[in-house]
Formats: C-alpha cells, structure tokens, sequence
C-alpha cells in the first residue's frame, strides 16, 4: 500500500512526509484492518511531524482522524460486521488495568497508545485498530464531514464538559480551528452565550456566521466577564489574558496536547476561586456522547481536501492558518 511516511522530524516547509509503498498490515487478535476513506489533518499531527511531540515510533505514519471500511478481522473480534464505516480516534488503546482505567479516567491511562504516534495512523490506503477502540459513525456524515468529529469534535466536546456550563452561560473561545468551529455550535445548542478572540479576520468571520456574540483578535478582552474560557490556540502567551477575562470562579480550560511556554503571571488572576486545567486525550464516551449530540444538531463543517499524497500541502496550510475550518486528506 502506499502511505505517507515520516523519516524524520522537520519543519513542514521543507516537506518530511514521504508518500511511498509499505507493506499493508495485518490485523492482529482483537482488531479490525480498515481501507481508509479520509482522514483529517489535525494541529497534534503537525507537532509530531515537526517534532514538537517526541519520536515514539520511528518512521511512523501520522493520523489520527481517520474514517475508513472494515476488510479484515483479526482474531477475537466479535461486535462489528464487515463493511462497516467506522472512525478511529487519537486514543488507539489503553491497558485496561490501571488505577485510572479501573477509576472510567482512561484517558490519563499509564500505558496509552495514540494513532498516528505511537501507532501507525491514517495518511494511508489501510490501517489497523483495536475494534474496542473505534466508533461506527452516523449516516448523517460524509466521509469528508466525519473526519474532523474524530478528533477536533471529540477534544471541544470534552472541554465543554469540563467547563461546566448552562445555559445561559458566557463561554470564551481562544482560537478558531476545527476544533473551536464544532464547539461552538454544541455551545450554541446548549444555550451558551460564546465569545471569540482569534487572530485572523476570516476566522473571526466564521465565528460570527456560526452564532458568536463578538469577535476580536487573539488577546482581546471581550466586552463581558466570561464564566468560563477554552483554549485551543497553543499559545501559552494567551493564558494570562483568558484568565483575566474570567468571572470569580471561572474556569479555563486548555484544549491541547502542546502549547508554547506560559509567561509568569500575578495571583491575582487566579485568585477568588478561578481555575485551569488541562485536558488530556478522551474517552470513549466522550466520543460516543460528541458523535451522538453531532448527530442530532447536527452540527457543520466548513472542510478544505488534499490528496492523500499532499499531506505535507495540507499541514504547511494548517501551520500558516491557511484552512478555514478544517483539511482533511482524501484517497484517490
């Protein structure tokens, strides 16, 4: 099969992936081999390229929205026919056995591994997963829709939960991606009042079309105290303004597995009671919970294709904010 190969970590301009023949694998006991029909091009699958997340699997091939068929079975697999349309996640498997698998917390699970780091992903023509791990995705979605709920979808989707909002509720949005596009429209079902501050007027623009209440750029101060924020630009600069933007006890909640380094900031923005927290991974029920609620909105996606064989296109766009929306990368 052919797929696109990363031999080693490098800036995205200078192209590292390698769209070359490797061979096609095999499903092992308890997964599922999957044709891949797209998969979305996601800021985490820019980190690992460009080596912002460590090497944890030489020569891996990156992805982790990826929307495919079922072809094979490997042993021990009981729950899904062959044929199926299924997603797979950036949680490719936990150990099932740890206090935090044992506790429903497995996304903190000691011994996880992620699709398209520290396994093989889908910027390929097949791919394996756990058939625990994968979702079976509404009819409701395209392939091209689908991709970005599996990772984009699912992170907001979590970081509205750890937000802890009711209706009526102001909600801070600091960065516009894929992620912040499908969040605010489960925010808006809910009842949320969201806004947005993000550099680049075409993203502030989308913002406004899918119901923000104001838009302004990165650091601005909305013109109301916030209940509570979510970050999802990994710009640690940011942090002190979101937490200045807060409500006493408001909540900041930050949506990425990488961010640059916070500046020092005063007490003061953290005091009377105000929090942030990291966000870490997902469930599984986090998945099921977002693609159902998805499902039922159902919620839009502004999404920009590339060849399969273009990925190194697609995340050069994503790095210079080139996408309005998201990028998802289609087999031909």
């Amino acid at each position: 099969m052919l797929a696109c190969v990363l031999p080693s970590p490098a800036p995205v301009e200078t192209g590292p992936l390698q769209w070359t023949e490797v061979p096609r694998p095999v499903p092992g006991p308890g997964e599922v081999l999957l044709r891949v029909l797209a998969c979305g091009v996601c800021r985490t699958d820019l980190h690992v390229v460009e080596g912002e997340l460590p090497v944890r699997k030489p020569n891996v091939i990156p992805g982790h929205q990826i929307v495919g068929v079922v072809e094979a079975r490997g042993t021990g697999t009981f729950e899904i026919p062959l044929g199926t349309r299924v997603g797979v996640p950036w949680l490719h498997r936990t150990c099932g056995v740890c206090e935090f698998c044992r506790s429903g917390r497995e996304n903190l699970c000691d011994a996880p591994q992620f699709t398209g780091w520290t396994v093989d992903g889908g910027y390929a023509e097949y791919t394996v997963a756990p058939e625990a791990f994968v979702y079976p995705l509404p009819d409701a979605f395209s392939d091209i829709a689908a991709a970005p709920l599996l990772c984009a979808g699912i992170i907001g989707f979590r970081c509205l939960r750890l937000a802890e909002l009711s209706p009526g509720s102001k909600l801070g949005l600091y960065g516009f991606g894929a992620a912040a596009h499908l969040a605010i429209q489960v925010a808006r079902h809910q009842g949320v009042e969201v806004y947005a501050s993000t550099r680049g007027e075409k993203h502030r623009k989308l913002a406004r079309e899918l119901g923000a209440v104001w838009t302004g750029e990165a650091d601005a101060a909305p013109p109301a105290l916030l209940d509570a924020a979510i970050m999802f630009a990994p710009a640690g600069e940011l942090v002190p303004p979101a937490l200045r933007a807060l409500k006493k006890g408001g909540r900041l909640i930050l949506g990425g597995i990488h961010m640059s380094p916070i500046p020092s900031f005063g007490y003061e923005l953290l005091y009377q009671e105000r929090v942030m927290r990291s966000v870490a991974n997902n469930t599984r029920e986090d998945g099921r919970g977002f693609l159902k609620v998805a499902a039922e909105i159902p919620v839009r996606m502004e999404v920009e294709t590339f060849p399969m064989r273009e990925a190194n296109r697609a995340l050069q766009a994503l790095k210079f904010d080139g996408i309005r929306g998201a990028a998802v990368l289609v087999t031909e």
